[in-house]
């Protein structure tokens, strides 16, 4: 089967073909006819198999001879790395027609996203957070919208976006179309496509999520404390030249990418702490061969693609068997082959073996040869609190005026000398030398009240005397009159 059988647009086609798609997946193949129909979809789809092509393609091709100026297709996925993957898809798709789209996710300035709504941009594709944030302005209407897609609908459940979405809907016209693509199909997943869908093309909804048949996997029992060691030593024995490495927690992946990057390893990090900025760095420096290693929590698990993909490392076995699936998912992608190893500890046997009953296979155990399982642990660098290795912002400092100068002169060295206790003590601010003019304290009158005198007025000062003026206590004086005199 080819492209050609879909009677796509001759843009189209040339796209695909400058793109080096020569056949359609499986999942392409079930899709695109009844999306071209016009007919709403739902399909459960593993990672990697090609379906941002299935609905890619069919809005193209819907769109391409209509009138520009408003916006027809909304995309709706989990994170930002997602968000950038497809409208890269719909760019490289759409390359030769002048279908126009823009990617709405938060992380960035708001001003290029504003711009796409007002200029209509024909799609959107956005994540649910963000597209909330814009709907509360006026420019952000999707009156003219046809089709609604989700992609990845699972994982936006996972990352508790349900209320989001229902919110969204509330925002949007009931769309003529709508396509629903999931890896795994939950309870509440299943009820939000039934309320949504009109006699939809179903296929694989009662698949359940798998590897892709071109992964080999495999587990390497080891102390936790020797996993670093374990991976230096995987790396250095083989000729990986592009891995992802798969950590539980922020802190792990910053911890792990300090420790290669120390050995002289070129590694950088993805997680949900880092600016938009510099996970765009660090994947881009990764597709082109900038970084040997990525290291990445399971947030950006489903948002990272990159071309012939071989190696996934699971420094830390996943939580539930879901995440392990779009873990592995990043290899053998488009019906390629690729590898997973999982380091696993005494600790983490429990989650394997949910891991293994859900994909129903159990992983070889391998151990590396002249390895010393027996060695003392590596302490794991310590990155908490620093923002350059973490990617953590700091909080900004407060702006409080700088402290001031002493413009006063170095006080002599009166140490051996004999105290005079006539003499005013110099640098004292609560001991002042009375005025030349004034009179002695037990003349003064009783009632001190009324406005502070001004610098400008104060009578002239005997020599030798105090540089500030009488009366002046400092900071934090409850002096009466103190604000009406500064």
């Amino acid at each position: 089967m080819s492209f050609q059988q879909f009677s796509l647009h001759g843009s189209i086609l040339r796209a695909i073909s400058d793109s080096g798609y020569e056949t359609p997946t499986a999942i392409q193949a079930q899709a695109i006819p009844p999306a071209l129909e016009g007919r709403d979809v739902l399909g459960c789809a593993m990672t990697g198999s090609g379906k941002t092509a299935a609905f890619v393609l069919p809005i193209l091709e819907r769109l391409i001879n209509r009138s520009r100026g408003v916006t027809r297709a909304l995309i709706l996925c989990p994170t930002r790395e997602l968000a950038v993957q497809i409208q890269e898809s719909v760019q490289q798709l759409g390359a030769l027609t002048p279908i126009k789209s823009a990617a709405i996710y938060g992380g960035v300035p708001m001003k290029q996203q504003i711009q796409a709504f007002e200029r209509g941009v024909d799609i959107l594709i956005a994540t649910p957070g963000r597209l909330l944030d814009h709907f509360q302005n006026g420019y952000a209407k999707l009156g003219s919208l046809e089709v609604l897609v989700f992609d990845e609908a699972d994982r936006m459940l996972d990352m508790g976006f349900m209320p989001s979405i229902k919110r969204i809907l509330q925002h949007i016209p009931k769309p003529k179309q709508t396509l629903f693509f999931s890896a795994t199909m939950p309870p509440q997943i299943g009820q939000l496509a039934k309320d949504l869908l009109n006699r939809p093309a179903t296929f694989n909804v009662e698949r359940k999520a798998m590897p892709a048949a071109g992964v080999t996997q495999s587990a390497y029992p080891i102390a936790q404390g020797l996993k670093p060691a374990l991976l230096l030593e995987i790396l250095a024995q083989s000729d990986m030249q592009s891995v992802i490495v798969f950590t539980r927690t922020k802190h792990r992946a910053n911890s792990v990418c300090k420790y290669l990057t120390n050995y002289g390893v070129n590694a950088e990090r993805i997680h949900g702490n880092r600016s938009q900025g510099q996970r765009t760095e660090a994947l881009k420096g990764f597709k082109t061969g900038k970084y040997r290693v990525l290291v990445a929590t399971d947030i950006a698990a489903r948002g990272i693609d990159v071309e012939a993909l071989e190696y996934v490392i699971n420094f830390d076995v996943p939580a539930i068997p879901e995440d392990y699936i779009h873990r592995v998912g990043r290899t053998a992608r488009a019906e390629r082959t690729g590898e997973a190893l999982t380091f696993f500890s005494r600790e983490e046997e429990s989650q394997l073996r949910d891991i293994e009953k859900a994909i129903q296979t159990q992983l070889p155990r391998n151990r590396i040869e002249g390895f010393n399982y027996n060695a003392i642990p590596e302490k794991m660098p310590d990155t908490r609190g620093d923002s350059r290795q973490g990617g953590e912002t700091r909080r900004p400092q407060s702006r409080r005026a700088p402290p001031r100068q002493d413009t006063r002169s170095p006080r002599p060295d009166s140490r051996n000398a004999p105290r005079d206790n006539t003499a005013p003590r110099e640098g004292n601010r609560s001991s002042f030398a009375p005025r030349a003019d004034s009179a002695p304290r037990s003349e003064r009158p009783s009632s001190t009240r009324g406005p502070a005198p001004t610098l400008r007025n104060q009578a002239p000062r005997a020599e030798g005397q105090n540089s500030r003026p009488a009366g002046f206590r400092g900071r934090g004086s409850t002096q009466r009159g103190r604000s009406n005199g500064r």
